[in-house]
């Protein structure tokens, strides 16, 4: 895990699911996950898209930034089809769906419109990849 990664995942838990910085405000959960390859469990932090009206669904969009591969954390919870949250301070096992077509789409620009900032991730992989949207679901 980079340091980057353990310092937000430090202040997360610190603060109650609450990050700074870049992320001041925004809705944050820890990811957990176990490697595909590896098998080691790992947590991972990310902004999450929260659904309108059920509190047990998430979204989470694997940006990675722009980047032109999807990030590991994408793979792992896809091949298990399930993982965990921390969200504030409880923690909770959940199943995952990855979103396609419109739905995808719907909650893609969901996220552009509160995280302008994904829409620039978005230029950046136009042409090499859509960036999943994947729904996240209390078990």
């Amino acid at each position: 895990m980079s340091d980057w990664n353990a310092q937000v995942i430090d202040e997360f838990r610190a603060n109650g699911g609450r990050v700074g910085g870049p992320f001041e405000g925004a809705p944050m959960v820890l990811i957990h996950h176990r490697g595909r390859k590896s098998g080691r469990e790992m947590v991972s932090p990310l902004v999450y898209l929260p659904h309108e009206s059920d509190d047990d669904v998430i979204y989470v969009i694997a940006s990675k930034g722009g980047a032109p591969e999807n990030p590991g954390w994408y793979y792992n919870l896809t091949a298990a089809g399930s993982g965990a949250v921390e969200r504030g301070t409880e923690t909770y096992s959940v199943a995952v769906r990855e979103l396609t077509g419109e739905e995808r789409d719907r909650r893609f620009g969901e996220q552009v419109d509160l995280r302008p900032n994904f829409a620039g991730y978005a230029e950046k992989t136009a042409g090499i990849r859509t960036i999943p949207v994947l729904e996240l679901t209390r078990a």
